[in-house]
């Protein structure tokens, strides 16, 4: 038995519960993974209050991020050994995987080696910001060099993972936020120009 997130109805926080459960052996497609730091956002209160794209089936999961070791591998999973420090980048919709838990199973496809460079922390918290920028600058916007994007909310997670995602892809970044006390940090962060909207025009 291992203890996991848990909830039973759509509420506040303390619908969550700690559960004890038996984790299945990883099927095919999968790791198993000790879980040693979980990243939290958003995503996972919506789904926990009702307001995510889709619906939790109860008793329902949750948890996209996390950072551990490799525990055991489905069959013909290749690239990773037991062991190995792992994080998952979230690629699966809440309630198929949950990963707010000791022992955890993940899609394999979402499972990536992280450099000794990262904490545990750091390395569970790393994803989510990147992937939701690259799925709007790439996916949705297609975003080429040379282009300038203006960044609202430029100095939250996401908005300085998409400063970032845009100076790589060759594109101008503009940071919009509403006071200019974080202008530095936007110019450190790769923001070529700075506008405080509270400001400025």
């Amino acid at each position: 038995m291992t203890r996991i997130v848990r909830f039973h109805e759509i509420g506040a926080p303390d619908v969550l519960k700690v559960e004890d459960v038996t984790v299945p052996a990883p099927k095919a497609g999968e790791v198993q993974i000790r879980v040693r730091a979980m990243g939290l956002n958003r995503a996972e209160v919506m789904f926990r209050t009702g307001q995510y794209v889709t619906e939790p089936t109860f008793p329902a999961i949750l948890g996209y991020e996390a950072a551990g070791t490799v525990e055991a591998l489905g069959p013909e999973i290749q690239g990773f050994a037991i062991g190995d420090a792992v994080s998952v980048v979230p690629c699966f919709m809440l309630g198929e995987y949950g990963l707010h838990g000791e022992l955890v199973n993940a899609p394999a496809i979402g499972v990536v080696k992280h450099p000794d460079t990262l904490s545990w922390e750091e390395a569970a918290a790393a994803w989510m910001m990147f992937t939701t920028a690259y799925g709007a600058l790439v996916d949705i916007a297609d975003v080429k060099a040379g282009e300038t994007v203006l960044i609202r909310a430029a100095s939250s997670s996401v908005g300085l993972a998409a400063i970032q995602m845009t100076k790589a892809l060759g594109a101008i970044p503009v940071a919009l936020t509403r006071r200019s006390s974080k202008r530095d940090e936007l110019l450190a962060h790769n923001a070529a120009h700075v506008i405080a909207m509270e400001e400025q025009d």
